[in-house]
This record gives structure tokens, sequence and C-alpha cells, in this order.
């Protein structure tokens, strides 16, 4: 299931557009808290959503008393004048029109942090001002728009704290507004963790103005929450609002209605990556059913090649062929045979011939799929081909063609290098390029790509998440074979912590690194504690696995050994996780890598 680590923007993603208010303050129609999704609609279940801007979302109008845009002038403004309460309304229109015209974006920046400035000023002592919070909305689009993100979370910060939301429903517009706009940006600097927070606070705002049942939570629980909990790998929480979402479709929409076939799209991924595929299987099924009723044909491909994906999974695999040919007929006389959706099926195809053994067909159809990268047609973005070239160079991993992989993926981070919000995606890549460079034995130039990738996904807020654990584990597997012996016991003791918190104690990572912290602790001389790290890993084993398991008779010759190097005999009293101490060390390279296939990763 390649793609869930990465954060990747969707093909079908509407640009990034300015949205600036009319010349009014908030209208009448937002009694009802009607607020429009700021993004594109798609079933497509990650993707990063666009900051959108202020709380009216009325789109700029161009000047309406003449044919042709004028570009407006910049006219001189003292500081003073900013108390001039009719002052504030005149410089957001200016940006709206500067907007408008194609002109800078740095001349409405400027206009619009004038206009907030003016209503600051004008607002009375202690009443919270609308005009105010939707100045500010405005000025964090403009920054969005230019690509400068941090300087919008201030701005943003400010402007949720305006609206008092218990004085009606414009005031619990505004503040819901800037919490999803708040969220939206965050989510475009991979901060996972910080926009789920916002979008929680912005849906409960809206389930107190509209109740919990109401048609427009359940696109705020969907296409903002669901989503940024499975960019997170957060599914038990995705799952439930999914389904919440599919209680009110059932209450207040049409039967087959196009929100739903999109809603049963993420609840299959979400049951694809929980390992439901039966599930995931049914839920696409109800999708197809549901395009087809509404004539979305090319919708009907995608859900063809998801359907592929599921069956590949339950080794159904002449099925899934039928399932990718289908979708790739429609795709290529509806989009034409060089489309990245094309590419996308070859890659597919690709995978499925891997893994039965079809080693020829599947190299053909990654060529294929090069072929239409290397030449890419108008409109394919940076993202589809830098996702479409780290799934191939899986592939060529798998085959050992290991040189191939790794020029595939600088090429894929080159086209990422510099694009907002990509900073996972681009942590995913030097990460699967660390395990590449580990497996080879280039074990520097490994840990310098995990060492990227670990500081990438600190400064994304990802530090809690079970990939950051095995990601910091394979850093520390790479230190050993450097013999930077205590580095490696840092950073087993770090992803220890992390899996045993996201994955629990008896989880086989978490007794991964365990092993591999016994090992550093061996290697520092400190035996006893490698023994009573191996004791409780053997004790688990045994009861999950059972004494006859290979994985036990290694551990268990491994105690052995320490044993007999500290005169002891084996300890048979059960010892509690609480009092074993905190580290790991190195481990077979094989059992250190085999571990990232649950993440997307192939050995």
């Amino acid at each position: 299931m390649p793609g869930l680590v990465s954060v990747k923007t969707p093909p079908d993603t509407a640009p990034l557009r300015i949205l600036l208010p009319e010349e009014q303050q908030i209208q009448p129609h937002t009694e009802t808290l009607d607020i429009k999704n700021h993004k594109a609609v798609s079933p497509l279940p990650r993707r990063t959503p666009s900051p959108s801007p202020s709380t009216s979302r009325i789109r700029p109008s161009p000047d309406r008393n003449s044919g042709r845009k004028k570009t407006p002038e910049k006219p001189k403004i003292d500081e003073s004048s900013l108390d001039n309460p009719d002052l504030g309304p005149f410089l957001l229109k200016l940006a709206r029109d500067t907007i408008a015209s194609n002109d800078s974006p740095i001349k409405a920046l400027d206009f619009a942090i004038r206009a907030s400035k003016s209503f600051e000023r004008c607002a009375g002592e202690g009443e919270p001002s609308l005009d105010l919070a939707m100045s500010l909305h405005v000025v964090a689009a403009i920054y969005c728009s230019l690509g400068r993100f941090e300087e919008a979370i201030p701005v943003l910060e400010r402007a949720i704290t305006v609206p008092d939301s218990s004085r009606g429903s414009d005031h619990a517009l505004a503040a819901f507004s800037g919490y999803m706009q708040l969220g939206d940006t965050y989510s475009m600097l991979g901060q996972l963790d910080r926009s789920i927070s916002c979008y929680e606070s912005g849906l409960k705002i809206q389930m107190e103005a509209l109740g919990g049942t109401d048609p427009r939570v359940a696109e705020t629980c969907s296409r903002y929450l669901a989503e940024a909990h499975v960019q997170a790998m957060q599914f038990d929480e995705a799952e439930k609002l999914c389904n919440k979402t599919l209680e009110i479709h059932r209450e207040h929409s049409s039967p087959a209605s196009l929100e739903e076939a999109a809603d049963r799209r993420l609840m299959a991924l979400i049951c694809e990556a929980k390992g439901d595929y039966e599930s995931a299987l049914e839920h696409l099924v109800l999708a197809s059913m549901a395009m087809i009723a509404n004539g979305q044909e090319s919708e009907v491909a995608a859900i063809d090649v998801s359907i592929g994906d599921i069956y590949t999974s339950l080794c159904r695999f002449d099925e899934a062929v039928f399932s990718y040919q289908k979708g790739l007929t429609v795709f290529k006389s509806t989009k034409g045979d060089h489309h990245p959706s094309v590419a996308l099926v070859f890659i597919r195809l690709a995978d499925l011939y891997y893994k039965t053994g079809k080693l020829r067909e599947s190299k053909s159809y990654c060529e294929n799929a090069l072929r239409i990268y290397s030449k890419p047609v108008p409109g394919t973005t940076a993202e589809e081909i830098a996702s479409g070239l780290t799934e191939i160079a899986a592939i060529y991993e798998a085959v050992n063609e290991h040189e191939e992989a790794l020029k595939l993926l600088q090429k894929a981070m080159k086209l990422l290098e510099g694009s907002p919000g990509q900073r996972s995606t681009i942590a995913g890549i030097e990460a699967q390029m660390g395990v590449m460079f580990y497996m080879v034995g280039r074990y520097m130039e490994a840990r310098n790509a995990f060492e990227s990738a670990v500081m990438k996904l600190r400064a994304s807020g990802e530090r809690k998440s079970a990939f950051f654990g095995i990601v910091l584990n394979q850093m520390g597997l790479a230190c050993v074979q450097m013999y930077k012996i205590d580095e490696a016991a840092e950073l087993f003791e770090e992803a220890r912590g992390i899996l045993e918190q996201e994955c629990g104690p008896c989880h086989l990572d978490t007794l991964g690194v365990y092993s591999n912290l016994a090992a550093t602790y061996d290697a520092m001389g400190r035996v006893e504690d490698a023994i009573e790290i191996l004791e409780y890993i053997l004790k688990v084993r045994e009861e999950k696995l059972g004494t006859a398991n290979p994985d036990v008779d290694v551990e268990k010759k491994r105690l052995a050994e320490l044993l007999k190097e500290a005169g002891k005999a084996r300890n048979r009293k059960g010892k509690s996780l609480e009092n074993l101490l905190d580290s790991n060390s190195q481990r077979i390279k094989k059992e250190g890598t085999k571990r990232w296939s649950a993440f997307g990763f192939k050995t």
C-alpha cells in the first residue's frame, strides 16, 4: 500500500486562489453557517488542502465600470488617517481590485495589511470586529498565495481570537472559517498534529451552530478532519469520523450521491490500511455504482484501479489484472495514452507482475511509465511525477536494482524541492533512500539520509508517529555499522519510547527495537541490562509465537550466550516492562530492513 507515509498533493486539487470579500462586511446569508468547502471536491483521500481566504468566501469581481481591468495606483496614505472608519473598506477594495487585475500581490498585501490596521484602530473598546477578522483572513490568504505560509500563521492565530461565537452565526462563521484556514495552512507546512487540532476546533464550532447531523458537518468531518487523520496514519480516528459522515449521508443525502461515493472511497482506503480488505472492497463497489449512476466515467476508472489494488492484496491476481485493464482502457480513451493516470496503472501492473514472479513484464510496465514521466503532458504536476518515480523505485529496489532505484528517488526529491507542504513527502523519500544505502553497505550515506529525514519529521510535528520511530531505529542501525554505539543507543531509546506509545510493548516493531537495544547494551558492556531486555523479549515471543518458532530460537540462543558470559542461568520469572531500561541496539541487516514493509517500503 504505497504512499501512506507520504503526503501527496492529488492531481485534481484546485489551484490556490485568493478570494477577497466584497466591499461590505459579512452578508446575512451566513446565518446558517453554510460553509463551502474550499478544496476541490475529490474522492482521493490523501491530499494537502489549499489554504483558503476570508470568512465570506465571496469571489472577487473586476471593475464593473470598465470592460478593461485597470491597475489601481498605490495611494500615499498617512498612518494617522487609519483612524478614519471609511479607510478600511476602501483599502480592502483596493486589495480586491489589485488581485482582480492580476497586478502585484505584494501591492495587494500592503493594502490588506493597512486595511486590517484601520479596522483594528476603529474597533470599539472590547468589541469584536468582524471586519478585522475578515481582513486578517485576506492578509493570510495573500501570504499563502506567495508561499509565505509561516507568515500567515500568526495572522490567522490573531484572526481566530477576534470573533465571539456566542454573539451569533456571523461570529461563529468567522471563527469557523479562521480555524479551517489555519488548519489548511498548517497542513501545507506538513504540521499535521496542529492541522488536526484546528480542524477539530472548527468542527466543534460548526456542530454547536448547526447540530451534529447537518450535511455540512459531514463535509468537515470527511474532507478535512478524516483526511488529516489518514495522512497522520491515525486510522481508528479517521474511521470513526467516516462512519459518522456516512450516517449523515444516509439521513440527509439522496441514494448514490457523489458526496457519499467520495466518502466511501476514503473509507475504503482506511479499511485497506487496517487490513480489512473485504470491507474496503465493499465500499469501493458501492462508490463505483454511485459514480456510474452519475455518469462519472473517469471516476469509475479510478475506482477500478483501487479495486485492483484490493484484489492484489487478497492475492486474487486475475481479478486484479481485469480491474486494472478496465481502468487503463478508460484512461487511455478519455485522457490520452501519455496521461499520468495511465502511468499510474502501468505501475500497478508492474507491481502485480513482480509479485507473481513475472519480472520481464514487470520491468516492461515500469519502463512504459517512465517514458510517460520523461515527457509529461501539460498540466502534470511535479508531485504526480515524484510519486510515480518513488513507486517505481520501490519495484526496482525489490528486484535488487538499488542503484537505479536511488537515481529515481533522487529525481523525485529534486522535483519536490521548494514545493510547499512537501516536507513529509521528502522525508519519506529520504528514509527510503537510507534503507537502500544501508542494504548496499553505504552506511555513512544511509545515516545522513536518515538524519535528514528525522530533522524534517521533527519539524513537521510527526515526532510521535510510528513511522518516525521506525526511521530512528533504522538510523540507529546505520550508526552501529559505523561503530557509533553511543549515538545508536540514544536513537534506539527514543524509538523504543515512541513505538511503545504508538504500537504497544508487544508489537513486532517494538520488540525489534528492544532486541536492537539489547545488542547495543551488550556492545557497551552493559550485559545485565541486555540480559534483562532479552528475557522480556523471549517471554513475549514464547507467549505470542510458541517455543518452536525460529525467531524464539534465535532470541533464546542470544540470551544463552549472554548468560554464559555473565555466569548466570535464565530467570524464568516474568519481567514487567516497567522494570526494563530504555535503550536499543543493532540487529541483523535483514531483520533491520524487513520492518519497513508495513510502512510502504519493500525489501
